[in-house]
């Protein structure tokens, strides 16, 4: 059985936050913020809007693109890393909203690479449940401190959603490979009350080396090289670090999406919003298959492995 890619959406808050706004609070200027990150601006959500108000609005909008409805739905799977309550989720809640009062709604608290989770668990149970939407939503502007410069200039608030379908799709699923090692867990967490936690040189160390290695081998398993790949779609940790793992697998950046310079790192949103900006503009690989990854806290880190199909 093999399931395909059907749809992307996403959703945004509308105020904009620019680096000058941060180099008043954090002491970091402008120019430096930039540098060091590859952010120039992030979104905020206000006051009163929840991380089931993002989500639900991404989740509406990849329906839309799909051309389905609530109804259709099998399946739910929705990561946040920065939900309101400890327990329970958005899921139930999103499903809820959706008009859905019996429809399996799982909640993945897997901050940064839960949307990629998210998506090889739906290739998967696609044959099972038919269509599976996969969402992730954060609010992370509420769990910074300027206190700790490094983190608060990096994060942003957003909302992604994902249809993965067993029937169609604009590509289909060739494979995924997840992992977890759990030994530097605490390099990057975040309690249930309290702000973000992280060592950023630990990740990005971790990240850059873990990354490139898990897609490299995911391709080769599958006798595809890296040049051959027509677009990266990837969480948008880090600027740098995108450009790390272009270098590493030796592609060109621009075969790399980003859109970091003007969301900032959405956590396990950033990935689907990057998917949905890149499926939206019309984009379509240049004559080779698409990758999706990421790596976040746990250490948690995965890869998708699809092929267009049009």
């Amino acid at each position: 059985m093999m399931a395909y890619l059907r749809a992307f959406g996403y959703a945004l808050p509308a105020e904009r936050v620019g680096n000058a706004a941060l180099a008043a609070r954090t002491g970091m200027s402008a120019a430096q913020i930039a540098e060091k990150t590859g952010i120039r601006e992030r979104r905020y959500a206000a006051e009163g809007v929840s991380v089931a108000d993002l989500g639900s609005a991404a989740a509406l909008d990849c329906l839309t693109n799909a051309g389905l409805s609530a109804r259709d739905v099998g399946l739910i799977l929705f990561s946040t890393g920065s939900g309101e309550l400890c327990f329970p989720g958005p899921a139930s809640e999103l499903a809820a909203r959706l008009g859905l009062a019996s429809t399996p709604a799982i909640d993945l608290p897997i901050a940064s690479a839960g949307s990629l989770v998210g998506i090889a668990l739906a290739n998967d149970l696609a044959p099972r449940y038919g269509n599976i939407l996969v969402v992730a939503a954060e609010i992370m502007s509420r769990r910074i401190s300027d206190a700790d410069p490094d983190t608060a200039v990096l994060f942003g608030d957003g909302a992604g959603a994902c249809l993965v379908s067993r029937d169609e799709g604009f590509a289909r699923i060739v494979d995924s490979a997840l992992y977890t090692d759990g030994n530097s867990a605490g390099s990057l967490y975040l309690p249930c009350s309290g702000t973000l936690q992280m060592n950023g040189l630990a990740v990005i160390l971790h990240a850059s080396r873990k990354l490139p290695r898990a897609i490299g081998d995911l391709l080769s398993k599958h006798g595809v090289l890296p040049a051959e790949v027509g677009v990266y779609l990837m969480h948008q940790a880090n600027g740098n670090l995108l450009r790390k793992v272009a270098s590493t697998l030796k592609v060109p950046e621009e075969r790399v999406f980003s859109n970091i310079e003007r969301y900032g790192n959405t956590s396990s949103a950033s990935l689907l919003i990057a998917a949905a900006e890149w499926r939206s503009s019309g984009a379509q690989p240049a004559a080779g298959p698409i990758v999706l990854a990421a790596f976040g806290a746990g250490f948690h880190w995965g890869v998708v492995l699809a092929e267009d199909i049009l």
